[in-house]
C-alpha cells in the first residue's frame, strides 16, 4: 500500500471509532486546542515529555475532526475554515510555548519567530494566491507541509528530554524549511498566471 492509502485507510477507522462519541467533527476541533494550551504550559516548564504526549494528542484530535466529517458525511467549508485556523492556533501555542524555553543557541528567539513566520507564511502564500486568483486549485506541497513541521516539533519535544540541543537544532531546522516552503509556494503562485 501506498502511504496515502494507508492514511486514508487509518482516517476511516478512527473516523468509524470516533462517530459513535456524541461529538461534532467542529466540536472536535474546538477540543483538540485544550491539550495544545496544557502543551505549551509543560514546555514553559521545560516538562519535554509531557509536552510532547499533549502535543501529539492535539494533533491526533486534529486527525479525528475531519475523519469524523468525512465518515458521517458532515464535510463542510465552515467546518473546513474553523480546522484551517485552529491548526494554527495550536501551532502557535506550542511555539509560544518554546519562547520562554532556555535554548543553548545564539539567538534562540530569533530563531523560534523564524519558524512561526514561516509556518505561517506557508499558509498564507496558499491563501493570498487563491484570494488573488493567480491559482483555482489550493497551492499544495514545498519541503514541509504542516504535517511534516509537527512531526519535526513533536520530535524535537521528544529529543529535548535527552538534551535542549537536540531541540535547537530541529528549531534551526523548522525555521530554515518552512520559509524555504513558503517561498516555494510563492514562486509556484506567480508561475500560475501571468498577469496581462
Amino acid at each position: 500500500m501506498l502511504p496515502r492509502k494507508r492514511f486514508s485507510f487509518l482516517s476511516i477507522k478512527v473516523g468509524m471509532l470516533f462517530s459513535k462519541l456524541p461529538l461534532t467533527p467542529n466540536q472536535w476541533t474546538l477540543i483538540s486546542v485544550l491539550p495544545a494550551i496544557v502543551s505549551a504550559y509543560f514546555i514553559i516548564n521545560e516538562n519535554f515529555l509531557l509536552g510532547a504526549l499533549l502535543f501529539g494528542t492535539a494533533s491526533f484530535l486534529d486527525l479525528v475532526d475531519g475523519s469524523v466529517a468525512r465518515v458521517t458525511g458532515r464535510v463542510t467549508k465552515k467546518g473546513a475554515y474553523l480546522d484551517t485556523i485552529i491548526d494554527r492556533y495550536i501551532e502557535g501555542l506550542i511555539v509560544f510555548g518554546l519562547l520562554f524555553v532556555s535554548l543553548p543557541i545564539p539567538n534562540s528567539t530569533l530563531w523560534i519567530v523564524l519558524y512561526l513566520f514561516g509556518s505561517m507564511m506557508t499558509t498564507y502564500a496558499k491563501a493570498a494566491a487563491k484570494e488573488k486568483n493567480l491559482t483555482e486549485e489550493e497551492l499544495r506541497g514545498g519541503l514541509t507541509e504542516r504535517a511534516e513541521r509537527l512531526v519535526l516539533l513533536f520530535l524535537g519535544l521528544l529529543l529535548a528530554n535527552l538534551s535542549k540541543a537536540y531541540l535547537s537544532y530541529i528549531v534551526i531546522i523548522l525555521a530554515v524549511l518552512s520559509n524555504a516552503t513558503a517561498l516555494q509556494r510563492i514562486y509556484i503562485a506567480l508561475r500560475k498566471k501571468q498577469d496581462l
